[in-house]
């Protein structure tokens, strides 16, 4: 089963993909919009990604606040993911992505990628982490399955 992960942001979504075990993400791509509100081609995009990868569940970012509080920004990816599982049919699962950004540019300037070519990546790697950060959490939940059935 693929899953796609995204990182909602005002005018990006940064797109990632598991492997067909569900074990790593990867970057896919990062979709541009003009303006905030304006999301039909963002979703269609979208959607068109979940088709390709045959994607059957989101993982989409929230940004809570450091003290788990939900704001403005939070706000907007919940209603993101509701439009998103309207619009596919597929389920959102919503995952806290606290410090995925800052994780994301650590990450490229350890690598050496250049400050100039750190924003055309960011938002994608941010979607990696998220995702990956979901899948992680299968795996522990599976090996603490496994030793509970022994």
């Amino acid at each position: 089963m693929r899953i796609l992960g995204l990182d909602y942001g005002s005018r990006t979504v940064g797109v990632a993909v598991s492997d067909p075990l569900g074990i790593t993400a990867q970057p896919v791509e990062i979709v541009r919009r003009k303006e905030e509100n304006k999301l039909r081609r963002t979703l269609a995009r979208i959607e068109e990604l979940a088709g390709e990868y045959q994607a059957e569940l989101f993982v989409l970012g929230l940004p809570k606040n450091m003290n788990s509080t939900l704001g403005e920004r939070a706000e907007k990816s919940l209603e993101f993911g509701r439009m998103l599982e309207r619009r596919t049919g597929l389920p959102v699962v919503m995952w806290d992505e606290r410090l995925t950004t800052v994780a994301a540019n650590r990450a490229m300037i350890e690598g050496g990628v250049r400050r100039e070519e750190r924003g055309q990546h960011v938002d994608a790697l941010a979607a990696a982490l998220i995702l990956q950060g979901y899948l992680d959490s299968l795996g522990t939940q599976k090996s603490a399955d496994a030793e509970n059935e022994e």
